[in-house]
């Protein structure tokens, strides 16, 4: 069971004032709306029990199938786990059975640039669960694997492969998603909480638009 909280708030940004808080219209009630321009991004909280198979958390799973494409020109998961999701999946432990079991980064190397509409990004949240899973895979944990660069690149190549209009689904412990600077907007954060001293789990959903 969970519970979904939405908060009916929205916060104005001009270059020049400090954040103002207004009412939303009837209309606009499901969410934050947080307005730049013409940017809207909606904010909501949910209550789950915690899951090392993080789309097994429902209101998770219920976010990734309001995203997913009915029809897709590709969708890809670099960090698959168990997940059967995507068309095109990837886990570098062989224990998952991917139809590929590659390092993340070489994986998304070797697709073609705008190869897809769709991508999940459910990496390890930290450099302490990096070497955690190359250790359990008796490879080799340097500075290349813990530091962040290594999310960094992957976020370059996720840009590469997803075509302007795609959508990026990014799972962790922050909502910095792919990111402005690699081309993307933020349209939707769920912040899934759980309870005692757990971190949340945040969804962060991108579009690419340049």
């Amino acid at each position: 069971m969970f519970v979904d909280v939405r908060l009916s708030m929205s916060w104005t940004v001009t270059p020049d004032c400090p954040v103002v808080r207004a009412p939303l219209h009837e209309d606009e009630r499901r969410g934050y709306t947080l307005r730049q321009k013409d940017y809207t991004m909606e904010v909501s909280r949910a209550w789950a029990m915690p899951n090392k198979h993080t789309f097994d958390i429902k209101p998770i799973g219920g976010l990734i199938q309001k995203y997913l494409p009915s029809k897709s020109l590709s969708s890809v998961d670099p960090f698959a786990n168990k997940n059967r999701i995507a068309d095109i999946c990837n886990d570098i432990d062989p224990q998952y059975q991917c139809e590929n079991q590659m390092d993340a980064l070489e994986f998304l190397k070797g697709l073609k640039s705008s190869h897809t509409d769709f991508l999940l990004f459910d990496p390890p949240y930290s450099p302490r669960q990096v070497s955690e899973v190359y250790k359990s895979l008796d490879m080799t944990v340097n500075m290349q694997t813990t530091q962040s660069s290594f999310w960094g690149n992957l976020k370059k190549e996720i840009s590469r492969v997803v075509i302007k209009g795609g959508t990026v689904m990014s799972f962790g412990w922050n909502s910095g998603g792919i990111g402005k600077s690699n081309g993307f907007e933020i349209v939707e954060v769920l912040l899934v909480a759980h309870g005692g001293w757990h971190n949340d789990t945040i969804v962060t959903v991108e579009k690419k638009v340049s």
